[in-house]
């Protein structure tokens, strides 16, 4: 059972400090209690949160661990004298020194989609999820070459997530196309990639793991047999090989270390490096 509690506090969405907070945390082997508290962006509300705070602190007869990234001065305010935990903030330990040393103020803008309608970059990922969703699985060949990256692998190898993942946390167009046992026969790419292959990206699994993911979907069937699996596998990486194009297993990896090293690999052109 956990024996302590962490707060994610935040004006906004609190995704920033859940991020920050859980890359910190994952250092320790710690079972945990979890809390978000997002949109915390008034007194009242930072009062609220206190005495949420303080409670849990009673409860677990220790003290909670407080994430935040409030922008809004007073309301921190309310957070750091009342909690009674142990505080990490964000801008206080980041955003501050900067200002110290750049010279100038931020503009402690609540959150990273403040305001988003008005926001270029925020479009842009609405529109890149859009395409993806547009172009997920081979559905769509029209404007494939608009794509920043095209995935390709055999189904259910982590194309559509990956894909997603990329479209949303980067904004880039990404498409995915699938291999099958017509392109194993005919021992080629899908003519749909041939122009597009500056951009294409394997992405492969070890076929017992495969054959679990296709049983959990079509159980006891020839789709998701170990030897149909096996054979899959083994011919699209041998297409990939023929045809020069990067890739790497997908079976012990996260999306986010999936989507990292597509980036370096590819450095699409929309992104700066």
């Amino acid at each position: 059972m956990p024996n302590r509690t962490v707060f994610f506090v935040s004006d906004g969405t609190g995704i920033t400090a859940e991020t920050f907070g859980n890359a910190i945390l994952a250092q320790f082997e710690i079972n945990l209690q979890k809390v978000r508290l997002p949109f915390t962006d008034s007194i009242d509300k930072a009062h609220q949160a206190v005495r949420q705070i303080k409670h849990a602190g009673i409860i677990d007869n220790k003290p909670p661990i407080v994430f935040t990234t409030l922008a809004n001065e007073e309301v921190l305010k309310v957070i750091a004298q009342g909690c009674q935990g142990i505080l990490m903030d964000m801008f206080s330990t980041f955003v501050h020194p900067l200002e110290k040393e750049l010279g100038i103020k931020s503009n402690h803008h609540i959150g990273r989609f403040s305001d988003s309608s008005k926001s270029e970059e925020y479009q842009s990922r609405i529109a890149a999820i859009n395409f993806s969703l547009e172009h997920d699985d081979g559905q769509s060949n029209r404007d494939l070459s608009a794509s920043d990256v095209i995935l390709i692998g055999v189904s259910r190898s982590g194309k559509t997530p990956t894909s997603l993942y990329l479209a949303m946390q980067y904004g880039l167009k990404a498409s995915n196309y699938p291999l099958i046992p017509e392109d194993f026969e005919r021992l080629d790419l899908p003519p749909a990639l041939k122009s597009q292959q500056k951009k294409l990206f394997g992405l492969t699994i070890q076929p017992e793991r495969l054959s679990e993911i296709r049983n959990e979907r079509r159980p006891n069937s020839k789709y998701a047999s170990l030897t149909n699996c096996r054979h899959e596998v083994k011919e699209a990486e041998a297409m990939m090989r023929r045809s020069g194009i990067r890739w790497l297993s997908t079976t012990t990896k996260s999306i986010e270390e999936i989507a990292t090293t597509i980036l370096q690999e590819l450095r699409p052109e929309r992104l700066t490096y």
